[in-house]
């Protein structure tokens, strides 16, 4: 009699910082021999055929990608136009498809029944569906454990009064600068470390409330999955695991365990909603180790044109070579463009792309260091490569992953709220030139070198990843 492969159903959140890391779970899943489900939304789905990405998954056997309505028009191929709408769309119009789709895969003619469902954090009307239909489930949960941790505990802030915010003149009379020291596993952190959405005003804003309300859910579940390692955040993973009920898989960086992936057609997946221009790559090859700034402020971050135009002049004002990835949409109400004496002053040392292969570009030995938002893919990867980091968080938990960049892994600067061209220019040539610069290369390294343990054979995310495998192929025994 066949033996039975264990199927798991992954289904992220449409966006690309939760896309990327649950097509990584994916991968690692499907090497070990699962079946796999990808559940991507109509919308998601037909921007990642666009890319080009998914094409190698058509020669591969027992992955299969599957879409599921959201009740969003069709996509422009750019990015968010409305989050309330489209947090809405998720929450409301989801849950009906994506019992059907389980219907159907739960029954199907091969017998291969579903195992269990790996959802996103913040796709918790899974849980529901799953229990209806008697499947375990496991959330994997995209952000950094501190930065759960943080939103995990918004109801106790309101609780406490702490937030929503009296009026706009608290966000600078240092009201945000009260410390709280009362959260398990962190270290006395300020107000405004705990995310964008500590500082808003409303008392009913539906984005924190949903998030908010998606990290309660989470904690209902039988398994959460991070995507960290266990020195990166210790004390925070331990008092996660000591005060929520769910077992904790500490099993990333994700993006270096799938490159121990031996199926080279697996590995030549791509997940981007963008294509990526690889010819970036060989530009940076005629530069210098450590001598090329990269920039990138993610995939949903929009700026002012005033901000684009400080960070322009900011960086090409360092007079270091630069390449700069400026997203069709990072622009509030229009595209980003540059006016034409920029273009002329960074001739032969500034690259602008619209989307880059990001893992490569941050293992290319010429990049020094890089501007991010601090998005925790981002910071993730750049740890794991030994890039330090200047970092500008935009929203969400980006606060919170810059305050362990600058002061528990010591290897991140961070940029004033209201960036000024000089700033960004003393601050690159700060950490190109100076002491704090060096020791942020030297922290980098050794956090690259702690990554890599962790993954290799009695590493801590070898193990956790060993054991969670163990966990649901036992699933399909029982």
């Amino acid at each position: 009699m066949e033996m039975k492969r264990p199927h798991v159903v992954c289904i992220p959140f449409p966006t690309q910082g939760h896309i990327n890391p649950m097509m990584q779970i994916a991968k690692l899943l499907h090497s070990r021999g699962f079946l796999i489900s990808f559940v991507n939304t109509d919308s998601s789905y037909q921007r990642l055929v666009r890319s080009g990405g998914l094409d190698p998954l058509e020669c591969l056997d027992g992955f299969r990608v599957m879409t599921i309505s959201d009740g969003l028009p069709p996509s422009s191929g750019e990015g968010l136009k409305d989050s309330l709408a489209f947090l809405k769309a998720m929450k409301e119009k989801c849950v009906e498809p994506f019992r059907e789709l389980l219907r159907e895969l739960h029954h199907p003619p091969d017998g291969h029944r579903v195992t269990c469902i790996v959802s996103d954090s913040v796709m918790t009307f899974t849980l529901k569906v799953a229990e209806e239909m008697g499947i375990p489930e496991m959330i994997f949960c995209p952000i950094a454990a501190c930065g759960f941790m943080a939103v995990a505990h918004y109801p106790e802030l309101l609780r406490r009064g702490l937030t929503p915010v009296k009026d706009e003149s608290y966000k600078s009379n240092g009201y945000l600068d009260t410390t709280i020291d009362w959260i398990p596993g962190m270290k006395a952190i300020r107000l405004r470390d705990l995310g964008s959405f500590v500082q808003l005003t409303e008392p009913n804003d539906f984005v924190r409330n949903f998030v908010a309300d998606e990290a309660q859910n989470t904690l209902k579940a039988s398994v959460i999955i991070f995507n960290t390692f266990d020195d990166l955040e210790h004390e925070v993973l331990h008092a996660i695991r000591a005060v929520f009920p769910p077992r904790i898989y500490s099993i990333g960086p994700l993006s270096m365990q799938c490159r121990l992936i031996p199926d080279s057609r697996m590995k030549s997946v791509k997940s981007s909603l963008w294509k990526e221009e690889t010819e970036c790559l060989k530009w940076l090859d005629s530069f210098e180790a450590a001598s090329v700034i990269y920039v990138n402020f993610g995939s949903t971050t929009v700026i002012t044109e005033q901000q684009l135009m400080e960070f322009g002049w900011g960086i090409a004002n360092s007079n270091y070579p630069f390449m700069w990835v400026i997203r069709p949409d990072l622009l509030m109400g229009g595209h980003a463009k540059l006016p034409q004496d920029f273009l002329v002053e960074i001739e032969g040392r500034g690259m602008l792309v619209s989307w880059c292969p990001q893992g490569e570009v941050l293992a290319h030995p010429s990049i020094s260091f890089f501007l991010t938002h601090c998005g925790w893919n981002s910071t993730l990867e750049s740890l794991s490569f030994g890039v330090p980091m200047l970092c500008w968080p935009f929203f969400y938990d980006q606060q919170t992953n810059c305050y362990y960049a600058r002061n528990e892994w010591g290897v991140g600067v961070e940029i004033s709220n209201n960036p000024q061209r000089d700033e960004i220019s003393s601050l690159i040539k700060e950490i190109m030139e100076g002491e704090k610069g060096k020791e942020m290369r030297e922290k980098a390294l050794k956090w690259k070198e702690s990554a890599e343990h962790s993954i290799n054979e009695g590493g801590s995310s070898h193990t956790n990843l060993k054991l969670l495998i163990h966990e649901i192929t036992q699933l399909t025994e029982n």
